[in-house]
């Protein structure tokens, strides 16, 4: 690749029929501003099964490649995966809403051009969103430990409810008896643990909540840590299993593995225009403060 031109990783939804027409408008601008672009295999492959003439540079396969800006077509939940992708490899994401919501996807795809051509003339702003990072001794968790949203643990079905005994940097919390325990990054406070009742943070705020999913106590209300603690975790269940999810992506695990939760080592850059920020966002995604009297 001809290392004077920007080069784009783009990662895209494979599940959402004829709102891919967009790439096109990509490319096209990519192709204007003689920029190199790679395409995630499997989104390359849903492209051409589409119909659509796809010109690119590279095909990425796996998680090795390398770009100054990823590019991820789809919601939030397509964020997330291209996230888990870039890793620690300390690339910004731009990410395209063509979805419903989006709160890390938020350029419209009415605002695709403007979006790339501030990329080119260096008009935006880069936001480090803190990752989570879970330590076990069970080797099936090695592949995808990090969480850019939140991990949960949860019952594995409907059977009884867990006793999940936490404890903060070596001291005793409590014992939540619940259906689940979610910890959550800021950037995850908006997501499920969001559902559950548990608290916004802003993204730059160096904290972690911890929020029960349906505790059996009313007096078990959620807390938000500093991101510096270490976080200890055992699970107590009668069918001797639970679940981890980690911003999605799931795992049934034995309730005799002890779960470690700390801040990454690293970052997720998130690309925000300058014309948008995270208040502006709560007040057009979650209608916060409207008054529908009005």
């Amino acid at each position: 690749m001809n290392s004077n031109r920007l080069t784009f990783a783009i990662f895209g939804n494979t599940y959402q029929k004829k709102k891919s027409s967009s790439i096109k408008l990509i490319l096209d601008h990519l192709n204007k501003r003689n920029a190199n672009v790679a395409i995630d295999k499997d989104f390359y492959v849903y492209l051409k099964s589409e119909g659509y003439d796809i010109p690119c540079t590279t095909i990425i396969e796996g998680n090795d490649f390398k770009a100054d800006f990823v590019i991820s077509m789809g919601g939030d939940g397509t964020f997330l995966h291209a996230a888990s992708r870039v890793g620690d490899k300390r690339i910004p994401i731009i990410g395209v809403n063509m979805g419903r919501l989006g709160f890390l996807a938020d350029v419209g795809q009415e605002q695709v051009e403007e979006a790339l051509d501030n990329i080119f003339t260096g008009n935006y702003e880069v936001e480090n969103r803190s990752v989570l990072c879970a330590e076990t001794d069970d080797t099936r968790l090695q592949h995808f430990p990090y969480a850019l949203n939140e991990i949960a643990i949860l019952k594995h079905d409907s059977s009884s409810m867990l006793a999940i005994h936490a404890h903060i940097d070596g001291m005793y919390l409590t014992t939540y008896q619940a259906d689940g325990l979610i910890i959550s990054t800021p950037t995850g406070s908006t997501g499920y643990a969001l559902s559950v009742g548990g608290p916004i943070l802003t993204p730059s705020s160096h904290s972690i909540t911890m929020s029960a999913v349906a505790p059996h106590s009313l007096n078990i209300r959620p807390i938000v840590l500093s991101d510096e603690s270490e976080i200890t975790l055992e699970v107590e269940s009668r069918s001797r299993n639970y679940l981890l999810a980690i911003d999605g992506r799931s795992e049934s695990l034995c309730d005799t593995v002890r779960l470690r939760l700390r801040k990454a080592d690293y970052p997720i850059l998130v690309v925000k225009q300058k014309n948008h920020n995270f208040y502006g966002t709560l007040r057009e995604k979650l209608m916060w403060g409207a008054d529908t009297r009005q």
